[in-house]
């Protein structure tokens, strides 16, 4: 790092500032370029003094912290927010992310964890420059597998991030999510990251875009998965195009082997451009009368734009028959059967998405964690990679659902 990290300290408390300004002057990477005390103070000085970084309290007189973020995001898009709280909650964090805030330090923290978030936001700001995309084999264009119902809360989501994981985890191969949910999507939360770049950033390029271009609108979750996020504001799904996203997932092709999309509950033009670019259409359905209607529907009309049967394939998800409708009648209805069938497991869903930890990473042994694994292996085939199932009680359950 040749040029220091120019840091806006932002907080209504002298001490504090003081008490900042002396943890950052133990990097010599880092520099303090000035201190407000409000937020309208800080939007004024981001603007004139052109800081890297702005790091800002969330609680302040007047304008809050994440209101001054939104505010920065567009008076002043140079400069990346990192947001300090003593809120960790996830609500907060959702809230921050929204308002286009790159990172968020929860108090109290040490030096080497302020110096650290800084220069990750820093670093995170001039990555798309310097980014080499990985490449998928030659000739081998990747898979496009999109998860689909017309019904919402059946869990679409959930599946999807635990299914891309799930994949990238087994084959070691590079997965690709696209968050084409482009009002609500939740795919970074269920992920717990911050993107700097969404979908709707990328359209501004569109007519430049290639491989390494795309690379750099992509959030790295681990070294093999990266996801293109939904917009933060639902007003800037407007400017994502059908033809858009049929341009992503073709470059995507090229250097992912498995895209996973997540799309919302509804037919429109661009759910409909990448349901014609999908390779796999995975149909969540569940034991409910009402989500049952409307999947039948779903196929119905899928089936009129001619998709081959072996292109839709039909998931259950919160299997029970507790509400008087058992599997066989569900796929007798549907005139198809289910390729997977997952478990209602509350608990486990619930911690895992509050905590941004897909389960089947955080419970690998839980019942609905074993199914979601076979059902990636259903789809990566050959490319599985089989390992020592582990004897005992663990084993078993292996054998019997993994």
């Amino acid at each position: 790092m040749t040029d220091k990290i120019k840091v806006l300290i932002v907080d209504d408390i002298k001490e504090t500032r003081e008490n900042i300004c002396c943890l950052i002057g133990f990097s010599s990477e880092i520099m303090v370029v000035g201190e407000a005390e409000t937020a309208e103070d800080a939007i004024a000085k981001a603007k004139s003094l052109n800081p890297d970084v702005v790091l800002m309290d969330v609680n302040m007189p007047g304008m809050d912290g994440i209101s001054a973020a939104e505010v920065l995001a567009t008076e002043a898009p140079g400069c990346a927010t990192l947001i300090m709280s003593v809120q960790g909650e996830q609500e907060y964090l959702r809230r921050a992310m929204v308002a286009g805030v790159k990172d968020y330090l929860v108090k109290p923290f040490t030096g080497d964890e302020l110096l650290q978030a800084l220069k990750r936001v820093y670093e995170n700001q001039i990555i798309r420059s310097k980014v080499i995309p990985l490449k998928a084999k030659e000739d081998e264009p990747g898979k496009v597998i999109t998860v689909f119902s017309t019904k919402g809360g059946v869990g679409k989501t959930t599946l999807a991030v635990n299914l891309a994981v799930a994949l990238a985890n087994r084959t070691g191969e590079r997965v690709g999510i696209v968050d084409a949910d482009l009002q609500f999507g939740d795919i970074a939360l269920a992920l717990n990251l911050m993107p700097l770049t969404t979908v709707a950033d990328l359209v501004r390029d569109i007519d430049n875009l290639d491989k390494t271009l795309l690379e750099s609108y992509l959030t790295a979750y681990n070294d093999n998965i990266r996801l293109l996020a939904a917009p933060v504001r639902p007003e800037q799904a407007e400017t994502v195009e059908a033809a858009h996203l049929a341009k992503v997932l073709n470059i995507m092709r090229m250097t992912c082997k498995y895209i996973i999309v997540d799309t919302p509950p509804s037919f429109n033009e661009v759910v409909l451009s990448v349901l014609d670019a999908s390779d796999v259409v995975l149909v969540v359905a569940a034991l409910d009368l009402p989500t049952i209607k409307n999947v039948k529907l779903c196929l119905e009309v899928m089936g009129s734009l001619n998709y081959s049967t072996e292109k839709l394939q039909l998931v259950l998800n919160k299997a029970s028959s507790e509400g008087g409708i058992d599997v066989p009648e569900a796929e007798e209805s549907l005139r198809q059967s289910f390729i997977a069938a997952l478990p209602n497991d509350g608990k486990v869903v619930a911690t895992s998405v509050n905590r941004g930890v897909p389960f089947v990473i955080s419970n690998p042994e839980a019942q609905v964690s074993l199914r979601v694994v076979n059902l990636a292996r259903t789809i990566a085939a050959d490319d599985w990679q089989s390992r020592e199932e582990p004897r005992g009680v663990v084993g078993k359950l292996r054998r019997l659902w993994g």
